[in-house]
């Protein structure tokens, strides 16, 4: 179990997930060295972790599409392993419905999620089916999501090294050494310019100087996530709804800003909103549906999936109790057999067929 001090820590990172540990440690009424241990001890048991990743405003054009897979009796595991280990792949839940994993990717363009769907999963020994639909509209997502233990004043004290987080669409596009230097990051979020330095061939005031633009371009999306089921929060629980779509962005909106909610996303299918829900237990989400219905009456949830076992968050692998295992770096997806088969199949439509036989 984490104590308080703990819990004061993981949402100090989740606001100031870079700030060095004198600054955390003076935020929190502790020495540098003791919020450095306890960090060290939280990552090494898989209680906590720190993730980096570009916002989707500095990737190239992308979709983002949340895929339900069925898979036949006793093959979901090997259907597991394989899609966890595919880069785009951001999450991967093990869940209760009627699919048996809800996977959240990215891809380039609606052709390579066609590829992916069609020639990927679709080739996967023990799936049986899968249904894809895509975000519109991404109203939150996990990155906002706190355990907001700090008072008012802890929180000001880290104002200055706050991490900007996902900020409005626009900026630049992530190119070159920055998306080298952003892959370095990624795997120690938390990791001194020196040392990315040596790792990308950079000067340290090179770093510096482009880790603080790319804060400044809003860039770059920070979580500090804790294992769920130590976060006091250990339900997961996905919901399909319909709300008008005149008043869909007015309500994602407002239904983004609750507490529990992690995820808030426009769809493009008939049920045009995909909410995502952390709840305090199990027994508490038929409670949490009939507020959240009672307060916005235009919302029907059509379907909803309690999560059985967190497989991947945020590019990173977890064990059925959300501990952390260790990350998949996020990128693009290459696949060189889905691309023979997609060019096979491209060949077979561009020759027309031979006389029909009678």
């Amino acid at each position: 179990m984490l104590d308080e001090l703990d819990y004061l820590l993981v949402t100090a990172l989740q606001i100031a997930p870079r700030a060095d540990w004198q600054t955390i440690g003076d935020a929190l009424g502790l020495d540098a060295s003791t919020v450095g241990r306890r960090w060290a001890r939280l990552t090494r048991a898989g209680h906590a972790w720190i993730s980096v990743h570009p916002a989707a405003h500095a990737h190239a054009p992308s979709v983002v599409a949340f895929i339900e897979v069925d898979c036949a009796a006793g093959r979901l595991p090997e259907v597991a392993a394989e899609i966890a280990e595919d880069p785009h792949v951001f999450t991967l839940e093990h869940v209760s419905g009627g699919r048996d994993l809800l996977v959240t990717a990215v891809f380039t363009d609606q052709a390579e999620l066609a590829r992916y769907v069609g020639f990927r999963l679709g080739a996967l020994a023990g799936v049986v089916a899968s249904r894809t639909q895509v975000a519109t509209a991404l109203h939150t997502e996990g990155s906002r999501w706190r355990l907001d233990r700090l008072t008012e004043d802890q929180r000001r004290r880290l104002a200055p090294v706050t991490t900007a987080g996902p900020g409005p669409q626009g900026g630049k596009l992530l190119r070159g050494r920055d998306l080298e230097l952003v892959q370095a990051l990624s795997e120690d979020p938390r990791q001194p310019a020196a040392r990315l330095a040596e790792r990308t061939g950079l000067s340290p005031t090179t770093v510096r100087r482009r880790l603080d633009r790319l804060d400044a371009e809003h860039a770059l999306v920070y979580r500090c996530e804790v294992a769920r089921t130590l976060s006091g929060w250990p339900v997961s629980v996905s919901m399909w709804a319909a709300v008008p779509q005149s008043r869909a962005r007015y309500l994602a909106e407002r239904i983004g800003a609750l507490r529990e909610i992690r995820l808030c996303a426009s769809l493009s299918g008939p049920h045009n909103l995909l909410l995502a829900a952390w709840l305090r237990s199990v027994d508490d989400i038929a409670s949490f549906e009939s507020r959240l219905t009672e307060r916005f009456p235009e919302l029907a949830v059509a379907d909803r999936a309690l999560t059985l076992w967190p497989m991947k968050l945020g590019g990173h692998l977890l064990d059925p109790q959300g501990r952390h295992l260790r990350s998949v770096p996020l990128g693009p997806w290459h696949d060189p057999r889905s691309e023979a088969a997609e060019a096979a199949l491209l060949d077979r439509l561009r020759t027309p067929p031979g006389p029909s036989r009678i």
